[in-house]
């Protein structure tokens, strides 16, 4: 497939990516982490993420009637890709051991992990149970 026919799926990403950076950058200026504190806005867009990438792949890939071919790039990609923040986690983690808070940033490495996973099988468990209630459509 050549570039130009892959422009669609650039421009829904980038645009995607956009919107869940912003969303983001919104989250931690609302709720800011202080100096040497437990970065839980970082843990908590993290974890939202990965609830929606769960869910957003049981819809993508487990539904009688598949979504728009942009909508799992545009939300899984982008947004999802955007919003979710490995560096910044990265480096809250670095943050904490550089400060001495040894306990505190190896718990924060280690749940975030653990919760971004829980995250994940939640989201596409909670899809599963929305899909298996919507009747399907019928041919006529």
């Amino acid at each position: 497939m050549g570039f130009r026919a892959q422009l669609p799926v650039v421009g829904v990403i980038a645009l995607g990516g956009a919107l869940g950076a912003v969303a983001r950058y919104g989250a931690t200026l609302a709720w800011p982490t202080p100096a040497g504190a437990f970065p839980w806005t970082v843990l908590t867009v993290n974890a939202a993420g990965c609830a929606v990438l769960g869910a957003l792949m049981v819809l993508a890939t487990e539904t009688v009637t598949p979504p728009h071919p942009l909508l799992r790039p545009f939300l899984g990609t982008g947004v999802c890709g955007g919003f979710t923040t490995f560096s910044t986690y990265a480096l809250d983690t670095r943050r904490l051991l550089a400060g001495g808070e040894v306990a505190r940033g190896m718990l924060y490495l280690s749940a975030t992990a653990v919760i971004a996973l829980a995250a994940v099988w939640a989201g596409a468990v909670a899809a599963r149970a929305v899909v298996r209630t919507v009747p399907e459509r019928r041919a006529r």
